[in-house]
């Protein structure tokens, strides 16, 4: 899809220096598509786009994680826990969009225990990317229960440090991100 600066501006009521720069903004993390000539245009992802992002996810979280279980304080994974303990009541309440949000967050958490900068910008990126695909992922009330259970995984291996099973399970949970949005892409 085109992006009319001008109508975008007017709907958003900002001026078009300020919406070229996030247009710039956009356009460096891979979400809009800068055209000579034509302008600014959405960027599609194919289903083989989303594959290989979920896969250098799941290396990025699979290193991350071994990491956080080495490198995080007590403190750290107790915030980790405790995300989750908030996420798994946004579940039970069917709020979904809390609950992605919170998930998300999970994930970045556990990035950011890896005390890696290089690995936690590379994450960031991706994660803007997969936004939109990922919480649509959950639409479904099997495919949301089955990403539950895997968080529940994560939370224990990571409440025992257990890094090889965190991996593990970091992994199979983008695999499986894969299958939840497979159809959707």
């Amino acid at each position: 899809m085109r992006l009319n600066e001008t109508e975008l501006g007017l709907l958003l009521g900002i001026s078009r220096t300020p919406l070229r720069e996030a247009i710039k903004t956009l356009a460096s993390e891979g979400l809009i598509e800068l055209i000579p000539s034509k302008g600014a245009t959405v960027r599609r992802f194919s289903k083989d786009d989303v594959r290989h992002m979920l896969e250098a996810v799941k290396a990025l979280e699979q290193f991350a994680g071994r990491l956080a279980c080495e490198r995080a304080s007590e403190a750290e994974i107790d915030e980790v826990l405790e995300l989750h303990r908030t996420m798994l009541l946004r579940y039970r309440s069917r709020n979904r969009l809390a609950y992605y949000k919170l998930n998300q967050a999970i994930h970045t958490a556990i990035v950011r225990c890896a005390y890696s900068p290089t690995i936690a910008e590379m994450h960031e990126i991706l994660q803007a990317r997969l936004k939109r695909i990922r919480y649509v992922g959950n639409s479904e009330p099997e495919k949301w229960a089955a990403a539950v259970a895997e968080h529940e995984l994560m939370a224990a291996a990571l409440a025992k440090r257990d890094g090889a099973a965190l991996a593990k399970v970091l992994g199979l949970h983008m695999d499986r991100t894969l299958e939840r949005v497979g159809d959707i892409v």
